[in-house]
């Protein structure tokens, strides 16, 4: 399944720097996705953890 350009220039970007058409960690090779989930994972829990501490002080 390729994906449809938008326009002429993202036709053009695809052909010529060969953008990917699809994210799918799952075909990444295994060092590429234990860098990737350990990322993505470090960020929603840094996240996570600003909101909590704002909170903390606006409540003490």
């Amino acid at each position: 399944m390729e994906k449809k350009p938008f326009n002429d220039a993202d036709e053009h970007f695809q052909k010529h720097v060969g953008t990917p058409s699809s994210n799918n960690m799952k075909q990444m090779p295994k060092p590429i996705r234990i860098i990737g989930y350990f990322f993505f994972g470090f960020m929603a829990i840094a996240a996570t953890l600003i909101i909590v501490l704002i909170l903390l002080d606006k409540i003490l």
